[in-house]
This record gives structure tokens, sequence and C-alpha cells, in this order.
């Protein structure tokens, strides 16, 4: 295990506001697992943020993937291992995300971050949607890379399939996003929540996102973004593109 000069665990740099990546207050390390290339742009965001930064790979090659004024630390070594991971910082990390190319590696150092060094937020990449789920249940939040590019372009063959945009840990509330049905145009959104069951949280309307209020109508060309229950899916998307019921 080897340790690139840089900012140690906790410190924070120098940062001119007004660069365009951001502030904050916050006292933050974060350690990632994997220098790809989603390691190495986490990496640079977060140092970018002004945030401390340790990132952990076996091969000392994959480094140069960041860049020559990189201000975090770089950790060769096997990102599972208690002591790579203490090398990395993670006793004092506040946040954890493997992104490794492995399935099992990115779980097994999640589990480790998460049980053994209690890490408050930890996220791990999985190709198999199917351990993803099973993952999400075990309370760790997981991107599962497949499953998320095939929602995303189904979403864009089948309109009216339910992809959510975002769900809950244990997959029971899911945010999705429907356009409604040309008869809800003049009524109130309340009255289309109330008839789905749904919630609508924001509403796109000429390209612009807005927060709908308690007299908000529906125009002509909205979409809605909406939090439902995933049990609930098939009868809120029936209400939303079907129109209301005959009074």
């Amino acid at each position: 295990m080897t340790w690139a000069t840089g900012k140690a665990p906790g410190a924070r740099p120098n940062y001119a506001p007004g660069d365009g990546v951001g502030t904050s207050l916050l006292d933050v390390h974060v350690v990632i697992l994997g220098c790809g290339r989603v390691g190495s742009a986490l990496a640079r965001a977060v140092d970018r943020y002004g945030h401390s930064v340790a990132i952990i790979d076996q091969e000392p090659t994959a480094f140069n993937r960041l860049p020559e004024d990189f201000g975090g630390r770089t950790v060769t070594g096997i990102g599972f291992d208690r002591d790579t991971l203490i090398e990395a910082g993670i006793e004092e990390a506040t946040a954890f995300a493997a992104v490794s190319s492995g399935d099992n590696s990115n779980i097994i150092a999640a589990r480790v971050a998460r049980e053994m060094f209690g890490v408050a937020q930890v996220v791990a990449r999985i190709y198999d949607p199917r351990r993803a789920e099973v993952y999400e249940r075990l309370g760790i939040p997981t991107v599962a890379t497949v499953r998320w590019t095939r929602d995303q372009i189904l979403r864009r063959l089948v309109p009216d399939a339910v992809t959510p945009e975002w769900s809950d840990s244990s997959g029971a509330v899911v945010m999705t996003d429907f356009t409604p049905s040309t008869a809800w145009v003049g009524r109130r959104i309340a009255d289309l929540e109330a008839e789905s069951g749904g919630r609508v949280v924001c509403v796109t309307r000429f390209g612009e996102g807005m927060l709908p209020e308690p007299r908000t109508v529906v125009q002509d060309g909205d979409l809605l973004h909406m939090v439902l229950l995933k049990a609930k899916a098939a009868d809120v998307l029936t209400a939303v593109t079907d129109g209301p019921r005959p009074d």
C-alpha cells in the first residue's frame, strides 16, 4: 500500500468561491474505491468542491486519470482490506463510494465501510440488477448501471412504461414521470393526485421545472414528476394517462 502526497484526511484546501463548483461549510472526507472513469471523475469533483478525498485502486497506473493538480490522496491496495481503508482515512470518512469494476469487491468494501467503520453515507455501483435489489434491502444504496441504462432507454422506447427515476432503499416508493392525458388539461393537479393516488412533486413546463401549488392546473405539454407506491404504479399510470373519471 502506498500513499501519494496530498491533503491529509479531514484537511480542507483553499477554495475560491465563484469558480463554478459550489461551496460547502461541512467538514467532509470521502473515500472512493476504484480509479476508473467514474471513480476518477468523482474524486475530481469532490476535490474541486473543497473536500478531503482519498481514492483507492490496485493498479498504480489507474491514478494517471487524475489531473496533475489533484489535491487528494491516492492509495494503492485492495479496497476491502482493513489496512488499506485505514490508510485512506476511512476512520475519519463521512462517505464511501465503491465504484470499481467488480460487483463483489464493491459490495464487500461497502459492507466493511458501513459495518466495521460506521461510515454513514455508503454507496456501491453494481452491474447485476438482481444483486442491487438485494443489497438495497440490506441498507446499502446501490447504483445499478445496467438497470439504469435499461430504464432510461425503455422510457424513450415505450412512453407508457413506468420506469423509476428514484426509489427508496426498500424499493416500495418510487419517483417517475408521466405525460398526462389531455383530458386533465385545465384540471387541478390536486384533483389528479386524489384520483391517481400519486403525489406530483415537480412539473416540467416549457422546459422549466416548477413546484406545484394547491391551485396549479395541468397544462398541455406538462411533464409530471410523481412519487408513488411501486405496487400501485399501474393504477397511477391508468389514472394519469386515461384522464379523470366521469363526474
